[in-house]
């Protein structure tokens, strides 16, 4: 009875709009495998166009720090060097996500849900400053996520994504000694051997803007 009161006192929104706090992490030549290793801090701003019960566009943009270390590996670089790094990274882009259930409680939304698990997809652009070159380049994340509806018009959920570069060059701090870009002098072609990052936010979000309930969907 009270969730049938809460949808019906509830309007519809059009757009979410808040912020996101969490890790970051790097996979790469100085961390093949281990998720969460050198993890660093990361935030950001998180907007949602809302298109129905199951869908939505999200747009980000989300500072966060990644690092990495050679030492202790079993595969060993030429002339055993070892390297390590810190850098900033900042994100900018845009998914699709696609909710498990029909999620919000607006007159409209009959049978929805204040809680749902979904998955995302979309395009990126992530920018490495200095030290050494500055890296500009595309990524495309897939990921997933929960998301609970708090109050009528406050959401909180949390997200992990995989952010797919096409550089090879994220994990490039100086100009001197062992370059992680090419340490066999391989080179790979397409995703092979590029560098991929991960966020894992906590995310908070306010709904704006309500729908006309005089207008026909």
């Amino acid at each position: 009875m009270q969730n049938s009161v809460f949808a019906q006192s509830s309007e519809e929104y059009r757009l979410e709009l808040g912020g996101a706090l969490g890790g970051s992490f790097y996979m790469g030549d100085a961390n093949y495998t281990t998720p969460f290793k050198h993890i660093g801090v990361s935030g950001g701003v998180v907007a949602r166009y809302i298109l129905n019960q199951r869908m939505a566009i999200k747009g980000d943009l989300i500072a966060g720090r990644i690092a990495g270390d050679t030492r202790g590996f079993n595969n060993k670089y030429p002339g055993l060097e070892n390297v390590n790094f810190k850098r900033a990274i900042f994100d900018l882009g845009a998914q699709f996500e696609y909710n498990f259930l029909p999620y919000g409680t607006g007159q409209g939304f009959r049978g929805g849900k204040r809680f749902t698990p979904y998955i995302l997809g979309g395009m990126g652009f992530t920018y490495a400053p200095p030290p050494a070159n500055g890296v500009f380049t595309v990524n495309f994340p897939i990921g997933a996520g929960v998301k609970y509806k708090l109050r009528e018009r406050l959401n909180i959920g949390f997200e992990f994504t995989m952010r797919f570069s096409l550089s090879d060059k994220l994990d490039v701090t100086n100009k001197e000694g062992l370059q992680l870009n090419d340490p066999f002098q391989i080179k790979g072609k397409g995703f092979k051997n590029n560098d991929s990052y991960s966020f894992a936010i906590l995310f908070l979000t306010y709904d704006l803007f309500p729908k006309c309930k005089d207008c026909n969907y």
